[in-house]
């Protein structure tokens, strides 16, 4: 099936009745299969109350004591429903009442119990609405069951609590037997009958022995090849410009304009481009041109049906998994020395570097040259040693990094802002990104800088949605959670720091440019950062501005730069192309001047709806169909991508199992306390079963397990010295034994 549950469910409401022909038009859906698959599908629903059926039409059907949730299960078979609003209860569901959901599903629970002080509410699944597990990572076994052969794979994710029969079709699986390989589920449980799964791919021998991006994007079923329907769709695409795709767009070819990208000699998906030039006043008007994607990708189209399942590219490492097929890249990047057309976001800054105002066109323009990061870095300061034609481009990006990227920096710096020092790369997008805050790598202050200038795109995009009334896609993110805060500020205050909040009531931002600059001092600074970057929550979309905590930004912030990486940057850009195409610029047609829609000159003075009611009630109703999906995507790829570094560590600590380090203890609890290594930044465990030479005991008020008879205390944040007992490499899961580093307890901690 080509859709989900939950993907029905979200084009439905409780008021509005919706016909078939609709839902397989919003679906996409341009087979008789997938359309009779629709149909039973909504015949199932209706008989088990979940949608009703009037006059051939279907709405949702409200129901008290049903909720929607994530399942989350042990690898001992408790499960519990986690609701997405924070401070609900998390529902218990028996393993009676599971049904045939698995780990990590979606799905609708009607609470049969009612919770007490003490005890969790209980639940049954009424419906499983999306699965979180379409194929799975397992290993082959071989049975012999009355003279026949079965063959059944047995998933390595120990909290999915279940064996596959296995269909022959596929690789041999007598090649399969005790490997690991990927499984695509044909079939879900189904009554009293197992699932059936199909090998797709065998891996290797053994999880070592297997290429370790093919486990993240196994494990994760990220897609590494788009549908026929895509591919003939983007082969058809040409990056020809007409004089009719010209028609009403802005020139900015005569602007010098340069490109920034990670390595510039691989031909890469050039979305964003810089110009600087100044305005009759003398004031700086910058530039940030934006690939214009939604020309060549239509609204429910095969290619844009792709897009939205797959929500954002993934950037594993030197493995991309794009948003779009290749084509599509080749028509919309920026590419030197050609046309090509642009969402154009032109700003005009003060002296101290704000946004004093701004306008948003539709636009041709020409890139003139690309660097990498390196290349860039290397350039500043220098254009007096360059040659003639490279001097200009030198003089642009002394001006955008030199002066603008600093003053820029410092009025978010001003309002709360911070910064998270890493030397590590974050993904791949040049704005905050699903971290939420700016990244900082002292080796290439470049990538930090840019990212600066691109902030402003996306605080000057949803400013406009905004005041224009339309719908949009904001991103914000919340207020980091207490318990985390606390327990850095603890680990910081062991380390001799002075980690406070300002308001002991209220979490801020600047209560984290506090923490960063202090942090930045201590010895301990890179455990400490990555410590701080962990407690952040991921950004996410929303349909109404709200709070960006690691930008201190509580105005509208719509997410734009990457329409080509991300599904709701797209989106961004389909609305700002509409407002401009069909937007009213004024009440009445008979009205002699209209306001101007591309630019902020328009705020405060629009009293009538910009849109036509139709297309913004569409709008809402597809944003609000996806958005969901858009954020449970981003968790996946945060997760996939953290995968493939847990793996390289593993792979690294694998390699040097017995030696010995040094490492900082970052965390206890009563069954052991983990040492982060600070030189490599891995975190490993070392097990209460491990200490022999005495009984330890937890105590939590002191953050130590402390010796009953050798009153000696391993306490968080003293420095102890670790080596490497063991290590589980798929598990990402490394055993340490201490070597030295125990303190002398005192008589504090043996206080309960």
């Amino acid at each position: 099936m080509e859709f989900s549950i939950a993907t029905i469910l979200s084009h439905l409401s409780d008021n509005k009745l919706v016909a078939p022909k609709v839902l397989e038009k919003k679906l996409n859906l341009q087979d008789d299969k997938s359309i009779e698959q629709l149909q039973v599908a909504l015949d199932a629903l209706e008989r088990i109350g979940v949608i009703v059926k009037e006059r051939g039409k279907y709405r949702r059907f409200p129901q008290e004591e049903v909720v929607e949730a994530k399942l989350r299960c042990s690898s001992k078979g408790f499960c519990f429903a986690i609701q997405d609003q924070e401070g609900t209860d998390d529902i218990y569901v028996r393993e009676s009442h599971l049904g045939s959901a698995w780990n990590g599903d979606r799905v609708l629970v009607k609470v049969i119990k009612e919770g007490s002080r003490r005890r969790s509410p209980e639940g049954e699944v009424q419906v499983i609405l999306d699965r979180a597990n379409p194929s799975l990572l397992a290993q082959v076994r071989e049975f012999q069951t009355n003279d026949h052969q079965e063959y059944h794979a047995i998933p390595l994710d120990d909290r999915l609590l279940f064996e596959l029969d296995l269909s022959e079709k596929g690789e041999d699986l007598k090649q399969a037997v005790d490997h690991l390989v990927h499984v695509e589920v044909l079939r879900y449980p189904l009554g009293d009958h197992p699932p059936i799964g199909q090998v797709t791919k065998i891996l290797g021998s053994d999880a070592e022995e297997a290429a370790d991006t093919d486990i993240v994007c196994c494990k994760h079923d990220l897609p590494r090849s788009f549908s026929q329907h895509a591919l003939k769709e983007a082969k058809a695409l040409t990056p020809k410009i007409t004089d009719e795709d010209r028609k009403n767009r802005q020139d900015y070819r005569d602007l010098l304009t340069i490109a920034l990208e990670e390595k510039a000699d691989k031909t890469p998906f050039v979305e964003n481009a810089l110009t600087l030039d100044r305005t009759n006043g003398g004031k700086w008007r910058l530039g940030i041109h934006i690939a214009d994607v939604a020309h060549y990708v239509s609204s429910d189209s095969a290619l844009d049906n792709c897009a939205k399942q797959r929500g954002t590219a993934v950037h594993l490492r030197d493995l991309v998994i794009p948003l779009f097929p290749q084509e599509v890249q080749d028509c919309a990047s920026f590419v030197v020395g050609e046309d090509r057309l642009a969402v154009s976001v032109m700003l005009t800054l003060d002296q101290m570097g704000e946004i004093e105002a701004f306008s948003i066109d539709e636009s041709v323009m020409r890139l003139d040259q690309l660097f990498s990061y390196e290349d860039a870095q290397a350039l500043l300061g220098k254009s007096d040693q360059v040659d003639s034609e490279q001097k200009a481009a030198a003089d642009l990006l002394n001006e955008l990094f030199f002066t603008i990227s600093p003053l820029v920096k410092a009025q978010r710096l001003q309002r709360g802002g911070f910064n998270i020092e890493l030397s590590e790369a974050q993904g791949g997008f040049k704005d905050e990104g699903r971290l939420g805050a700016v990244v900082v790598d002292s080796s290439l202050p470049v990538r930090s800088l840019l990212t600066e200038l691109m902030i402003l795109a996306g605080q000057a995009v949803g400013r406009h949605l905004q005041a224009l009334g339309v719908p949009a896609l904001y991103r914000i993110q919340q207020i980091s959670d207490y318990t985390e805060i606390e327990d850095l500020m603890k680990l910081g205050n062991n380390l001799d720091l002075e980690l406070e909040l300002e308001n002991e009531d209220e979490l801020r931002p600047q209560d984290f440019q506090n923490f960063s600059r202090q942090i930045s001092k201590s010895s301990a600074d890179r455990v400490l950062m990555f410590f701080l970057k962990s407690t952040l929550k991921l950004a996410k979309y929303s349909t109404k501005p709200g709070e960006h905590f690691g930008l201190a930004d509580n105005i509208a912030y719509s997410p734009c730069i990457s329409p080509g990486g991300r599904y709701a940057d797209l989106w961004v850009q389909r609305i700002l192309k509409a407002v401009f195409n069909q937007g009213r610029d004024r009440r009445v047609k008979t009205q002699k001047e209209g306001v101007d829609l591309h630019s902020n000159s328009s705020h405060g003075k629009i009293n009538w709806k910009v849109l036509p009611p139709t297309m913004a009630t569409e709008y809402e109703e597809q944003i609000a169909s996806f958005i969901h999906h858009l954020n449970e995507r981003d968790k996946m790829v945060e997760d996939a991508e953290n995968d493939l570094k847990g793996l390289k560590k593993a792979e690294k600590m694998k390699e040097r199992t017995g030696e010995v380090f040094a490492g900082l203890i970052t965390g206890v609890q009563s069954y052991g306390f983990f040492v982060e290594i600070e030189d490599l930044l891995v975190e490993g465990l070392v097990h209460v079963s491990s200490l022999k030479d005495d009984w330890y005991e937890y105590r939590a008020r002191h953050g130590c397990l402390v010796g009953r008879k050798n009153r000696i205390a391993y306490r968080l944040g003293s420095r102890v010295k670790v080596q490497v007992k063991s290590v589980d490499y798929y598990r990402q899961q490394i055993d340490l034994v201490t070597v030295s580093g125990a303190t002398p307890a005192t008589d504090e901690d043996f206080e309960n």
